[in-house]
């Protein structure tokens, strides 16, 4: 194990998108996607090297524009079927053999933008305390898997077996989900052979689900547009402006139910 103590940021960014084509660098608030990425890395005061993975050179230019330092990625590690885990296993060799000798890195995807740094720090936070060896964000699940659901056949069965999905929904057992906004692990304890990011003792890291915006298709791109310029999202450091904070002074709360509140509230009032 390193001595070190420093972190470093692996974006990834693969070319070849094809929901939305040249999704990593489509706009966003009036600059590129994967720009959201970099600058919340570069504004997080933990991060020392902020480094994007990609196959493209139009990302690559893009990428060091915005001040990061671009990872030449194998045409193998980008393809729609590439593990993400493969990618990072291989960078991690090559900033190993180059003299990257950082404790800890983060993984931050262009497609969650609406990350703000202070998620970043409090993942690093866990790690940097040695409670975990791997950790990521969570928040509270839009659909409890209680009430889900698989068709066999024609006939619904429970998805989990023996659940009751009748129950009133506070009655039902707490769920969250994974929601991309940041990954973060020890550097040399990745594991070799593993298709997740995630292992030995994991740490969960809670944010406010108003945030986790998945970009994959079109409709999502629009959306996420909007947030920006009804002024929900701020463009410059990823960060929730004055706005954001009014439209949710009132319940504060980071549950599905008051996020999709929240959402209908800021449709209601784009088209007033």
């Amino acid at each position: 194990m390193t001595q070190c103590d420093t972190v470093v940021a692996l974006i990834p960014a693969r070319g070849g998108s094809k929901g939305i084509p040249g999704k990593n660098i489509a706009d966003l608030g009036g600059k590129p996607l994967i720009a959201w990425s970099i600058e919340a890395a570069r504004a997080t005061p933990e991060i020392e090297g902020v480094y994007v993975s990609t196959d493209d050179p139009q990302i690559a230019l893009v990428a060091e524009r915005y001040g990061a330092t671009v990872l030449a990625r194998p045409a193998e590690l980008a393809t729609d079927q590439a593990l993400p885990a493969d990618a990072i296993r291989y960078h991690i060799e090559h900033l190993r053999a180059s003299g990257e000798e950082a404790a800890y890195m983060v993984y931050l995807e262009p497609t969650a933008p609406f990350r703000i740094p202070d998620d970043i720090s409090a993942c690093i936070a866990r790690l940097r305390s040695g409670s975990c060896q791997s950790v990521a964000t969570f928040s509270p699940a839009e659909q409890n898997p209680e009430r889900a659901w698989r068709i066999v056949e024609g006939v619904p069965q429970n998805y989990i077996p023996g659940a009751d999905p009748w129950q009133p929904r506070q009655a039902l057992p707490e769920a969250h989900f994974l929601n991309g906004l940041v990954y973060g692990f020890v550097i040399d304890d990745f594991p070799a052979n593993s298709s997740s990011v995630l292992f030995g003792t994991i740490g969960a890291v809670e944010v406010d689900a108003r945030r986790v915006v998945d970009i994959d298709t079109p409709v999502d791109l629009q959306f996420a547009n909007f947030l920006v310029q009804s002024g929900t999202m701020d463009p410059i450091g990823a960060r929730q402006n004055s706005r954001s904070r009014s439209s949710s002074r009132e319940g504060a709360s980071t549950s599905p139910r008051s996020r999709r509140a929240w959402y209908r509230r800021l449709l209601r009032s784009a088209n007033s």
